[in-house]
């Protein structure tokens, strides 16, 4: 397996970047104590969120996550006179069941290009599906029997015509995050990039911030706050981790290896610099991280190095808890290279900004985050075989 692995350590100040169903940020026991976390599923969100702001995607190359794709195709296909007839046919020749409000029954995950050629085919069979719509018309409106009336009446050419549209669509955030859709697992698309939970590297405590906020236009002989409430939050120096598998990457992008490099670096550069956003407004915790390494790997599996903080780091020594994070992180590195081996083919690159001293891969050090990105896309444009 050829692949990325970047590694962060970032002291985030009072903060409750993501919440749980009662609004306390997430957490979890990790070695035996309670650690502050981050899901996975907030930082992947922040990232497509980050890709917006860089040229190295097209809108094209990128997707939606949607229930609405009825208003989607209609906006593409105003013009037809019963668009909002063949629409919605369309989407059920896709086995794809609508609620009363026209949305899908739960969130597609769908490149612009899908989009687009699904919109094209339903302007090149429009006589098909206007005469599915009449069959579904005359069926009962009961789920299940509508189900049957649509399998019954969908000629083999439209079936034919409708079921390779939804193929990926060459989008960067589906070819890296997946797809997984199990009524129909012809769409799936599997991840090329897995993102940890990022967890504190010490143990957190969750403290309360009680508020109160005035009313401006209340009379002055008047008292009291015009309301007041509590706010969970924690401060903590998390690590994140995330990997990226060069050649699934590759393979989901249907053999594009320009556009899997531009993947891979504007991947970094969103990981790097993005967030979950949750309470920012009220905390402005836009921290950024300490250390970053970042390895591009040949013939090798990845490898999360949390257990590094297993056993909690405590501040001892004058040093902060993120420079304490890095020694302890270096260490576990070092000592995981000398049990299971390094991969014959490796680039490192690594910035750090912390008081921690770098007693393993010292040589790779670079000054800026620039020079660390471009290490590793020279080491990834070496593996593609590219210029």
């Amino acid at each position: 397996m050829n692949l990325v692995d970047i590694h962060l350590l970032q002291p985030v100040p009072p903060a409750n970047l993501n919440r749980d169903d009662l609004g306390s940020p997430k957490d979890v026991i990790f070695g035996g104590v309670r650690r502050g976390r981050l899901s996975s599923q907030s930082q992947k969100r922040a990232v497509r969120r980050h890709f917006d702001g860089l040229s190295l995607l097209s809108p094209e190359e990128r997707a939606v996550r949607t229930r609405l794709l009825v208003k989607e195709l209609l906006g593409r296909l105003q013009d037809l006179p019963d668009a909002d007839i063949v629409v919605p046919t369309a989407l059920r020749v896709l086995g794809l069941e609508l609620d009363e409000a026209g949305r899908t029954e739960y969130l597609l995950f769908l490149g612009h290009r899908e989009i687009d050629r699904l919109a094209e085919k339903i302007r090149d069979h429009l006589s098909g599906l206007r005469d599915v719509a009449d069959a579904v018309a005359r069926a009962t409106a009961e789920k299940r029997e509508r189900k049957k009336a649509v399998a019954k009446q969908i000629p083999d050419d439209l079936k034919r015509a409708f079921a390779s549209v939804l193929d990926g669509g060459k989008a960067v955030d589906i070819a890296l995050f997946g797809r997984m859709l199990a009524d129909r697992p012809e769409w799936n698309v599997d991840a090329a990039c897995q993102v940890a939970h990022a967890i504190s590297t010490h143990r957190v405590d969750r403290e309360f911030d009680f508020y109160t906020a005035v009313d401006d236009l209340q009379p002055r002989e008047e008292t009291g706050a015009g309301m007041m409430g509590e706010m969970e939050y924690y401060a903590a120096t998390f690590y994140r981790y995330a990997n990226v598998n060069l050649d699934q990457l590759i393979h989901n992008l249907q053999g594009d290896r320009d556009l899997a490099l531009r993947a891979v670096e504007a991947f970094l550069r969103a990981f790097i610099y993005a967030l979950p956003s949750g309470k920012q407004n009220a905390f402005a915790a836009h921290s950024l991280p300490q250390f970053i390494a970042i390895l591009v790997r040949a013939d090798s599996g990845p490898r999360n190095l949390a257990a590094a903080f297993e056993k909690p780091v405590y501040p001892r020594d004058g040093k902060s808890l993120t420079g304490l994070s890095v020694e302890a992180l270096m260490e576990y590195w070092e000592k995981l290279d000398e049990a299971f081996g390094k991969p014959n083919r490796e680039w490192v690159a690594i910035v750090n900004l912390s008081d921690g001293e770098l007693s393993y891969h010292a040589d790779k050090r670079k000054a800026t985050v620039e020079e660390a990105v471009e290490e590793a896309i020279r080491g990834v444009r070496e593996l593609l075989g590219g210029p």
